[in-house]
C-alpha cells in the first residue's frame, strides 16, 4: 500500500464511497492534498483520523468557537485584549487544550509539554503529531518562557531546586494533572531519580500560575512552579528551572480565520515585543514562526 492513496484508493481503505469521501473533503474533514490537480492522502494521517473516529473528526467541520484553550500566560493574555482578535481564553492547562482541540470545542490551544527523558525542544510538536483527532493541525511559536520556582521574598528556606524542595520538605503548590507545569514537575522528578511521594505537596491543585502565586504570598505554599512573569508580577522571589516553548496549536483551516490572523499580525509587532521585555522571562526572536504542521 502507498504511503499517498488516490481517491478511489483512499475511498477502498475507508470503506467509503468516493461520493462521500469527496463530500468530507469539501468540509475539510479529512486529511488530504492537493497535488498536480489530484487529491491524495496520507495513509498514515488517514490512520490517525480513523482512530480518532470519523463521525467525531466529520463534525468538526463546524466552525470552532473563537476561543483559546490550553495553559495560562500573562503576555499571551494581554495580546488577546490588545491585538482585537476577539478571541476568549480557556485556561485548563495543555493536555485539556488539546483533547478540547480534537473536539471542536476552542479554536487553539497553548500548550508547553515536557518529556521525562531528553530535550523537551521538539515535546510540543510531538504532542500535536501524535495526538488523536488532530491529523491537519499547525503549531505557531508564541515565545519561550522561563520557568521556575515561586518562593517568598529572600528565599526563606534557600531552595534551589527540585531536589532542594524534596529534602526540605517544602510545602510545594500543585498544578492540575495534564497541566504543563505538572508535567514539568513530574519530568524534573524524573530527571532527579525521586518520585512524587518525595514532595510535600499542597491540596487542592492550582489552576493557573497566578494562583501558585497567591499561594505563596499568602503563606499556604513554599514554593510552586510558574513563569519568571507571573513571580515579577506578584512581587515574588524566583528560582530558574529551564526555558520551554509555549506554543499555539489550531487547525490549518482555522489558521486564516480573522481572529487568529488579527493575533498572529499583532505578535509581529514592536508593542508585543516591547511587552515582553517588560513582564522578562520571555524569548521572541522565532515568536510567528511555523513550528509544524500535520
Amino acid at each position: 500500500m502507498p504511503d499517498l492513496l488516490t481517491t478511489d484508493e483512499a475511498a477502498t481503505y475507508l470503506r467509503l464511497s468516493e461520493r462521500k469521501l469527496y463530500e468530507l473533503v469539501a468540509n475539510g474533514a479529512v486529511p488530504c492534498s492537493k497535488i498536480t490537480g489530484r487529491w491524495l492522502f496520507p495513509k498514515a494521517a488517514l490512520d490517525r483520523w480513523v482512530s480518532a473516529g470519523l463521525l467525531a473528526t466529520a463534525a468538526l467541520a463546524q466552525p470552532a468557537p473563537p476561543i483559546i484553550g490550553g495553559s495560562h500566560d500573562p503576555l499571551l493574555e494581554w495580546a488577546l485584549r490588545e491585538s482585537g482578535s476577539g478571541l476568549a481564553s480557556l485556561p485548563e492547562g495543555s493536555e485539556s487544550g488539546l483533547r478540547r482541540l480534537a473536539r471542536g470545542d476552542v479554536m487553539a490551544a497553548a500548550i508547553h509539554m515536557h518529556r521525562l527523558e531528553g530535550d523537551d525542544d521538539g515535546a510540543n510538536a510531538d504532542a500535536v503529531a501524535n495526538a488523536p483527532g488532530l491529523h491537519d493541525v499547525v503549531l505557531i511559536a508564541f515565545a519561550r518562557r522561563e520557568q521556575g520556582l515561586l518562593v517568598a521574598p529572600g528565599n526563606p528556606i534557600k531552595l534551589t531546586d527540585i531536589a532542594s524542595v524534596a529534602a526540605r520538605r517544602a510545602r510545594i503548590a500543585l498544578r492540575p494533572n495534564g497541566a504543563g507545569a505538572q508535567l514539568l514537575l513530574i519530568a524534573l522528578l524524573a530527571r532527579a531519580g525521586l518520585g512524587f511521594d518525595a514532595l510535600n505537596a499542597v491540596k487542592p491543585p492550582c489552576p493557573t500560575g497566578p494562583d501558585i502565586a497567591q499561594a505563596v504570598r499568602t503563606k499556604r505554599a513554599d514554593c510552586g512552579i510558574a513563569t519568571r512573569a507571573v513571580a515579577l508580577s506578584a512581587g515574588l522571589d524566583f528560582i530558574p528551572l529551564t526555558w520551554e516553548r509555549f506554543d499555539l496549536a489550531l487547525r490549518q483551516r482555522d489558521y486564516f480565520m480573522a481572529g487568529p490572523q488579527a493575533l498572529f499580525g499583532f505578535m509581529r509587532g514592536s508593542a508585543f515585543r516591547e511587552r515582553a521585555a517588560e513582564l522578562s522571562g520571555y524569548d521572541v526572536a522565532e515568536t510567528g514562526q511555523v513550528r509544524h504542521v500535520n
